[in-house]
């Protein structure tokens, strides 16, 4: 590479949990740069899983999170003419952000009455090992198993 690799932002934890990852999601789930409005509607949806499981919405979350990160994931390489889809491993911070995306953009496909109410019932469903976000990370899991054969052509 002839450039540098960019420096690393470091994020700053939010005010109620004091937790870096949930800043992490935040800035995915935010539109248009209204951080605020990002930090009620994920709040909310946490006080919503509390009221409805009962338990922790923090761990939930964290829980949900987990079971929706892929561990390996399906690249295309054209060779000789062939396209081969390539099994590979995925570096931990972007197996963060391939899982906080999914939960996100299948949250706002959920059909509920706001955002706060879709993301708590993606989470909830995920934390069970459900829903779309878990379903797209299995579909994941399965090309790669499914692809092991090309595993050798390794970028």
């Amino acid at each position: 590479m002839r450039k540098s690799k960019p420096k690393k932002r470091v994020l700053l934890p939010d005010p109620r949990f004091n937790d870096v990852l949930v800043t992490r999601f935040v800035n995915n789930m935010m539109l248009r740069g209204k951080k605020n409005l990002a930090y009620e509607m994920f709040y909310d949806a946490i006080d919503i899983i509390t009221e409805k499981t009962k338990e922790d919405g923090l761990e939930i979350f964290k829980k949900g999170l987990a079971n929706v990160t892929p561990s390996v994931e399906v690249r295309s390489r054209r060779i000789g003419g062939a396209t081969f889809q390539i099994p590979s491993e995925i570096r931990p911070d972007r197996k963060m952000s391939v899982g906080i995306k999914s939960l996100i953009s299948f949250a706002r496909k959920r059909n509920e009455k706001g955002m706060a109410a879709k993301l708590a019932g993606e989470i909830i469903a995920a934390s069970k090992e459900e829903g779309g976000s878990f379903k797209r990370k299995e579909d994941m899991h399965r090309m790669a198993d499914a692809n092991k054969a090309f595993s050798h052509f390794r970028f």
